[in-house]
């Protein structure tokens, strides 16, 4: 290319870089105030409305048009907007026309081409790519907003192993993202919800910046693995091994870990022979549940530094029913207070003890304001949509948004940051319990480790303990 020409096209690849967040900006914001702008519009038509049956046709009619509106965004912008497809497709937070649709997004994130990739991993590792390979598929095993994943094997260990490789220009464009994000959250709350939802976007952000440090991911994945493999006898879950001496900013490569995506139990149990709806289908989901559960609820409340980008594509189940958790480019650390003051409400969720319940949302800093005569019992029937997976008889599906929802009675001012990935990890927890047909309360298994963390920090008699958990076994057994 003669070097006029070059100068010109260097020059238009500035202008266009210059120019695309100004652009992203305005197809998010036309986009957004579309679907907003649809809901508003049949909220209006609705209050005209009489006939329930009408009025059902008519909300479902506008959640399948809203559903598709998003999908649109979603897939068309790609980086941010597919984690916002990750969140939003769960049945406890959004229409299930959205959850229907949303959900095939989950994997749909474009993949870089081979040639960028081989280049990132030699200037990253500063090691030749033939050298470090034995075997490198060309095809990612999955390629999400941030980074893709390749299959691989060692040249000198013959260790099959798993590369993380980031996508070049993807930090830029999710930091635009995130501030159209922070936007609408403010809006939102301003106008039509009761809850503080730019914290979760605050949250979102610092999470985000932490995604494209792999040395970061890196050191949390040993962190976790560590700490699992000393606290239990056999770990409940697995975590991947991170290979010595590669690893960088933009690239990770740990071991890999062959197995099925929870996703597909059923379709995998079923080519096995396996009833998927028989005792023991029954029995392998309970433990796998179980073993989930725990290893959540012993990072969270004893260890206070949690794994905290739980959806179902991070979870494996390997042979005899081994549960492997992948991905730590988002994990989280509370402070101790927090850790403490979660441990306590886990109790009062547990024991059912509205007064400490309350005792508990005021120490997290969780702010509340009441529209209700039995605020108690509401801020309780709260607490249990958010941090407990428990539900009532018939019911598959309880949002903390729903019209039912107490947060209609009770107003959600300000709500720490930090409890966010509390929040997605009840809401995964609960989406697999309703999932595999079972009937679970996180609350009432943690109940134990969050006891353990009071005892030991002071915060409740050995006494006491026992004759709580005494009351506990009762309810639990009788």
């Amino acid at each position: 290319m003669p070097l006029a020409l070059a100068q010109l096209q260097d020059l238009r690849d500035r202008i266009s870089d210059r120019l695309r967040p100004w652009s992203r900006s305005a197809q998010f914001w036309v986009r957004a105030a579309d679907i907003y702008t649809s809901y508003k519009v049949c909220q209006l038509r609705a209050g005209f409305v009489k006939d329930e049956d009408e009025l059902e046709t008519m909300w479902e009619r506008q959640h399948e048009l809203g559903a598709e509106k998003m999908y649109s965004l979603c897939s068309e912008l790609g980086g941010l907007f597919l984690k916002a497809a990750q969140i939003l497709g769960k049945p406890d937070l959004a229409p299930m026309a959205w959850v229907k649709r949303l959900v095939t997004l989950c994997d749909q994130a474009p993949s870089t081409p081979f040639d960028v990739v081989r280049d990132v991993v030699e200037k990253q590792l500063g090691k030749n790519f033939d050298d470090m390979f034995e075997f490198f598929d060309v095809e990612p095993v999955g390629s999400a907003s941030i980074a893709q994943v390749h299959r691989a094997r060692l040249k000198l260990s013959k260790t099959d192993v798993a590369v993380k490789v980031q996508h070049p220009g993807a930090e830029q464009l999710m930091m635009v993202d995130i501030r159209n994000m922070q936007a609408m959250a403010l809006f939102l709350q301003k106008h039509d919800l009761n809850f503080d939802l730019f914290s979760a976007t605050k949250e979102m952000e610092k999470q985000i910046c932490y995604e494209f440090d792999f040395v970061r991911e890196a050191r949390a994945m040993e962190r976790i693995r560590e700490f699992l493999r000393v606290t239990n006898k056999k770990p409940p879950v697995m975590v991947p091994r991170v290979i010595p001496g590669m690893v960088s900013r933009e690239v990770l490569i740990m071991e890999f870990i062959k197995g099925t995506p929870i996703m597909n139990l059923g379709n995998e149990m079923a080519k096995r022979g396996i009833d998927p709806g028989g005792k023991i289908a029954a029995m392998a989901k309970q433990k796998i549940l179980s073993d989930l559960t725990l290893a959540y609820g012993q990072m969270i409340l004893k260890d206070g530094f949690f794994h905290a980008d739980p959806h179902p594509g991070n979870i494996l189940i390997c042979k005899d029913t081994e549960v492997a958790l992948l991905d730590y480019g988002q994990v989280k650390e509370m402070p101790e207070d927090l850790r403490l003051a979660y441990a306590n409400l886990v109790v009062a969720m547990a024991d059912d003890d509205f007064s400490r319940a309350e005792e508990s949302f005021r120490e997290l800093g969780i702010r509340t304001w009441a529209i209700t005569d039995n605020k108690l019992e509401e801020l309780f029937q709260l607490s249990l949509r958010m941090f407990d997976t428990r539900l009532p008889p018939g019911v598959t599906v309880m949002s903390p948004f729903a019209d039912d929802s107490s947060l209609n009675k009770i107003g959600v001012e300000s709500f720490p940051e930090e409890l966010f990935s509390v929040l997605r990890t009840i809401q995964l927890l609960r989406g697999l319990t309703v999932g595999m047909g079972l009937t679970f309360s996180c609350a009432q298994h943690w109940r134990p480790i969050a006891e353990e963390a009071l005892l030991k920090a002071g915060r409740q008699s050995a006494s006491k303990s026992r004759k709580q958990k005494r009351s506990f076994l009762r309810r639990l057994f009788w």
